[in-house]
């Protein structure tokens, strides 16, 4: 009998969300006191770790005796060493656009709260002051230009919202997206301009959603910010940093509004003091990096994390982050085979005493009852003619093919 898939959540997990896993059999351990330096001690012989905010050491994926997977119940990974991951062969697995509503909501939250400075209004009437002849002076959003600085999941759904308030949203073209983004781009009626120096010019508001990467970290910069018109206001609810403090406090000094969720330095526990010029200026709306802190988008997000398990335990993994999409190797042998025991082995040997590595395979079966397949492998150099002549003469193979020479 299989033993039972143990899965350790090092992050708070709504329990009633992990029903569906319990009745697959998976023993659930909800850990959330866990740390980056606890980690490797507790982690053992789990075959599955979830994690949401905790980092995860190459210690801890070393400590592993027999972890499989890493699920990171949220979209950005960067808390994840996802280098040892791979070289451990573990997958490390994401949960995209669950928690997108939730961010999109807060950034419309802040750019309404630094419009109508509700938090001025707030402090004052709570310090006993009624002040409206000046917090009655604010400029709307409607007929605004709002540019979004990366649409994925949470882009899109801010688009969505920023045109419910009438304004208008740009982009940059970006030639990656796919059919289903540029679709909703369509739907939207978001506009695609060719570059970011076109997209800063305009704007009246700039948004950040992008993933912290070697390409973001620091691209909000001197050169960024001094692009934008005077009064302009910037969003940030990705990482904190994507934008360099130093040339973000020079542009708030002289005139620039900003509505910020996420800090470089923020303290990577839930409470403590935290002392920053950015967070405590006066044309900074704040918040302590809650984007995705709503019930909704949690419970959301806990259904993405158990549908990411039992994808696994079904053999078909999803949204892995560090698996290798794009074929490698020098050729793709495409060889029809009957469904047979050995058939891949046999393939496997032959190829092995030509000194050829396998980079990649796929073995899909055909519909029906007639017992065929289709192996489409990806080989580090083209097999001589010989050795194709091997391969075809195999038993049960029904033909062999070479693409990409």
């Amino acid at each position: 009998m299989p033993t039972p898939l143990r899965v350790l959540f090092a992050d708070s997990i709504p329990k009633d969300r992990l029903h569906p896993l319990v009745e697959m059999g998976v023993q659930c351990d909800v850990e959330p006191s866990l740390g980056i330096d606890d980690l490797p001690s507790a982690i053992g012989s789990y075959q599955g770790l979830v994690v949401r905010s905790t980092k995860v050491s190459a210690e801890t994926i070393e400590a592993a005796s027999n972890l499989q997977f890493i699920v990171r119940a949220g979209a950005g990974v960067d808390n994840i060493d996802t280098t040892a991951a791979s070289q451990a062969g573990v997958y490390v697995c994401n949960v995209p656009g669950r928690n997108a509503v939730a961010v999109a909501e807060l950034t419309m939250g802040l750019l309404l709260s630094i419009d109508r400075r509700i938090a001025d209004n707030a402090t004052e009437l709570r310090s006993g002051t009624w002040n409206k002849g000046v917090y009655s002076e604010a400029d709307g959003l409607l007929g605004k230009h709002l540019a979004i600085i990366g649409l994925g999941d949470i882009g899109l759904a801010v688009a969505q919202r920023a045109k419910g308030f009438g304004m208008t949203v740009s982009a940059v073209r970006k030639d990656h997206r796919s059919e289903d983004v540029q679709q909703k781009i369509r739907s939207i009626g978001i506009r695609i301009v060719e570059d970011e120096a076109v997209l800063l010019a305009d704007a009246d508001v700039v948004s950040i959603h992008v993933p912290k990467a070697a390409s973001t970290v620091g691209m909000v910069n001197a050169q960024f910010l001094a692009q934008l018109k005077p009064g302009a206001i910037l969003l940030n609810t990705s990482r904190g940093e994507v934008v360099d403090e130093v040339a973000l406090l020079d542009a708030l000094n002289n005139g620039l509004r900003a509505g910020l969720d996420v800090y470089a330095n923020e303290p990577k526990t839930a409470a403590g003091s935290f002392v920053s010029a950015i967070a405590a200026h006066p044309n900074v709306v704040g918040t302590h990096h809650i984007g995705a802190s709503t019930a909704q988008a949690q419970q959301s997000v806990a259904d993405g994390t158990v549908e990411t398990i039992q994808a696994f335990i079904r053999g078909n993994p999803v949204n892995v982050v560090n698996i290798q999409t794009e074929p490698t190797g020098m050729a793709t042998l495409i060889i029809k085979h009957h469904d047979k025991v050995g058939v891949l082995a046999s393939i496997f040997v032959l190829l092995r005493s030509a000194g050829i590595n396998v980079k990649q395979m796929e073995n899909e079966l055909f519909a029906g009852d007639n017992g065929a397949a289709v192996a489409t492998i990806h080989v580090s150099e083209v097999p001589d003619p010989g050795k194709l002549d091997e391969l075809t003469a195999l038993p049960n193979i029904i033909g062999v093919s070479v693409v990409g020479q």
